[in-house]
């Protein structure tokens, strides 16, 4: 029996390759998104093209596009917008909403605060009190490697005490953790929340270190290199980002599982946070050896000092994900950077 799903932020990097493996899988998926202009409108709207959107960006909140997948539709609003969020929720009877949708970027949250309070919390707030009152059985969110912060343990693991976040976006994230355990304790309600370690990958988010470096390299612009490129980084290919999310979307609550885990859910087999990371921290300029290797050129490189609310190194304890689902992500640097310059070349018509 075919499984209804909604992707909050399907437009985006992560929610367009979710929902394509769903549909492949024969799922049906209610996508939607407020495609702001954080960044490219056009890629978001190449996203959805792929995924089957015939029009491209309908022309006003609330519309639904046609499409030329039937198991697909698409709908384009803001999640503050509670009264049609819960309508949709109770008139689809979703089996599982996974919200991806969420003002992204740490150094953006420096400059304009209130989208954040916006997105990150007035909307994830409508969405789990949506899964709360329509009884969905598995609420599954983006949460994020950020909420470690000034964190020195190493590797970062979901036993960490992570108090002390380091931009806003960081701290919305925990937020959302915090307002998930709650309605796990106060409702039963099945909630997960994942905590995702530099994702990457063709269509990947154009503010990203890997794409901008990859951009300026082919047109022989300077990159800009912070922290002399002492900086760590866990790299996930997309790929395995959304292995992980759909073995973990079948995964069930129950006491045996909560009794091997060693994270804050001790007490409640409801709520279960997880890292997706590939489990090996690179340096940056290990990174810029693949995108250099890839292109085929050479980075001309300019030295600055750390930006605020970055931080040194990333690097995820997985040991549960393993234990729990079997899966471990695997892709290499090179291989998923080789992969993402092929999609970057062609999407961008660079001959090589």
């Amino acid at each position: 029996m075919k499984k209804k799903f909604l992707i909050t932020g399907a437009a985006g990097f992560i929610g367009y390759h979710l929902t394509k493996a769903l549909l492949e899988k024969g799922e049906v998926v209610i996508g939607i998104d407020n495609i702001n202009d954080y960044y490219d409108i056009r890629l978001k709207l190449s996203r959805l093209k792929n995924i089957g959107i015939e029009n491209g960006m309908p022309e006003w909140y609330n519309k639904v596009t046609s499409r030329t997948h039937s198991n697909f539709k698409f709908i384009r609003m803001n999640l503050e917008d509670n009264d049609f969020l819960l309508r949709l929720c109770f008139e689809e009877k979703f089996d599982y909403i996974i919200n991806l949708a969420a003002q992204a970027g740490v150094r953006y949250s420096i400059e304009n605060p209130s989208a954040y309070v916006q997105s990150n919390l007035v909307g994830f707030s409508n969405i789990i009190e949506a899964a709360r009152i329509t009884q969905v059985k598995h609420l599954i969110y983006a949460s994020s490697s950020s909420v470690y912060g000034l964190n020195k343990k190493i590797p970062f693991s979901t036993s960490d005490v992570v108090d002390y976040p380091v931009s806003l976006y960081a701290a919305t994230k925990k937020a959302n953790e915090l307002m998930a355990h709650s309605y796990s304790h106060l409702f039963s309600i099945r909630t997960t929340g994942l905590r995702f370690f530099t994702v990457y990958g063709p269509y990947g988010r154009p503010d990203m270190a890997y794409f901008s470096f990859t951009k300026k390299i082919l047109n022989g612009e300077k990159i800009e290199i912070f922290n002399n490129g002492e900086m760590e980084r866990d790299f996930t290919y997309i790929d395995d980002i959304v292995e992980g999310i759909i073995r973990l979307t079948n995964l069930q609550p129950n006491k045996e599982l909560l009794n091997k885990t060693n994270n804050n859910s001790e007490l409640n087999p409801f709520y279960k946070i997880y890292n997706i990371g590939n489990n090996h921290p690179i340096k940056l300029r290990q990174l810029i050896d693949a995108i250099e290797n890839g292109c085929g050129i050479k980075a001309n490189e300019i030295y600055l000092p750390m930006q605020p609310g970055d931080v040194i190194k990333t690097y995820a304890n997985i040991d549960d994900l393993i234990r729990d689902t079997g899966f471990k992500p695997s892709t290499q640097i090179e291989d998923g950077i080789i992969k993402f310059i092929d999609w970057f070349k062609e999407y961008y018509k660079i001959n090589s």
